[in-house]
């Protein structure tokens, strides 16, 4: 048996790589969890709503409807277990015109597909009562969705593969990997302290990196290396109270879930994100879009005073799949598809990856042929 420094590396300290992580840690297996930036979750896991799914969209079969439902159950019990913050305040998916009314019955036909819980109909007088400022025809309530704090629960997570002798590096860029010819990688890291690390399994989670990444892992078949789309989302912030306790969703648009509201948990309106394809990471907020929101916004918040948004912050998901094209599900390819012994390549993690997050680990672990954990570790 060849020895290793370790025996599993993770391309990306992201929440899902730091979750696949703690997915290989429980199963007592030595992490290293590669992080080329200065801090853990600096990309996509930074730049989002921070929203806890129900699952209600994806379809049937898909690895999307699955691992949000389970991650969600999943992830309420971690940050419960860790002490992390958390609002289950429930979503409300709401019609605002009555042609959008027989979209909410679709939406609940899958939801209780997905096996969601407590899903709800709600006439616009009954969606009224809870929410008064609410303008809708009928609305859908998700009771367990939420809002929680995503970066306590990364450093929750960084613990737990510490505590099981792991390592989180950090300003450690991956450089490339080649297959050992007996089984297992070498890793080239790059930074201040470049270094070459040997290990059993190869992780990579990179986010918006994820083909990048594929491309330098030598035997990596370039045709399973799907195309990579920049989805810009962008977020303003109210200045004022909040109107809504509940998260208020249109039905989703084209590409994504669209632009949304939440209260976060400082007790402050964020609406977004939108969605256009861009070429570059930008995260610049164009005040300029704000006409559109203040459009939007007011087909469910007739109230939105005028010149109460201000520009917030944007983020840019992982995509692999272009305008106009059908959404793509979640991408974790084992040996069994791209032939390489050892690895599990991750694309197109998208939302809802973060409330997924820790199912998407135990679906890599599963994809590596590891046993499942034991229960409690």
């Amino acid at each position: 048996m060849a020895e290793f420094d370790f025996d599993a590396v993770v391309v990306g300290a992201g929440a899902v790589g730091l979750a696949c992580g703690y997915a290989l840690a429980r199963r007592g297996l030595a992490v290293a969890v590669l992080e080329r930036e200065a801090a853990i979750g600096q990309g996509v896991s930074s730049r989002n709503s921070e929203v806890i799914h129900g699952g209600l969209y994806y379809p049937t079969g898909s690895l999307k409807a699955e691992l949000c439902v389970r991650g969600r159950r999943m992830l309420y019990a971690f940050l419960d277990a860790h002490h992390v913050d958390y609002d289950r305040c429930g979503k409300l998916v709401v019609a605002t015109t009555a042609e959008e009314v027989a979209r909410l019955d679709a939406i609940y036909d899958q939801a209780v597909t997905n096996d969601v819980e407590g899903m709800r109909k709600l006439t616009r007088a009954e969606a009224r009562a809870l929410e008064p400022e609410l303008a809708c025809e009928g609305a859908l309530l998700s009771p367990e969705s939420g809002v929680f704090d995503s970066h306590g629960y990364m450093l929750a997570l960084q613990g737990e593969i510490e505590q099981a002798g792991g390592a989180v590096v950090l300003s450690t860029p991956f450089e490339g990997a080649t297959p050992l010819p007996d089984g297992g990688f070498e890793v080239r890291a790059g930074g201040e302290e470049p270094a070459v690390l040997t290990c059993r399994l190869l992780v990579t989670a990179p986010g918006l990196s994820a083909q990048g990444v594929a491309a330098n892992i030598a035997g990596f078949p370039a045709e399973l290396i799907p195309p990579a789309h920049y989805g810009k989302g962008m977020y303003f912030r109210l200045v004022g109270k909040a109107p809504f306790a509940r998260l208020i969703y249109p039905p989703p648009i084209p590409g994504a879930l669209g632009t949304h509201y939440r209260r976060d948990l400082g007790g402050q309106a964020v609406f977004g994100p939108d969605l256009n394809y861009v070429d570059e990471l930008d995260y610049s907020v164009d005040p300029d879009a704000a006409p559109g929101f203040y459009r939007y916004i007011r087909k469910f918040w007739p109230g939105l005073p005028d010149d109460s948004l201000t520009p917030d912050y944007a983020g840019i998901r992982p995509k692999i799949h272009g305008p106009g094209e059908p959404h793509s599900d979640f991408r974790i390819d084992g040996p069994d598809v791209h032939r390489v012994p050892g690895l599990a390549a991750l694309f197109g993690i998208e939302s809802p990856g973060l409330t997924s997050s820790l199912a998407i680990g135990e679906k890599a672990a599963e994809r590596l042929g590891l046993p499942p954990a034991e229960a409690g570790a």
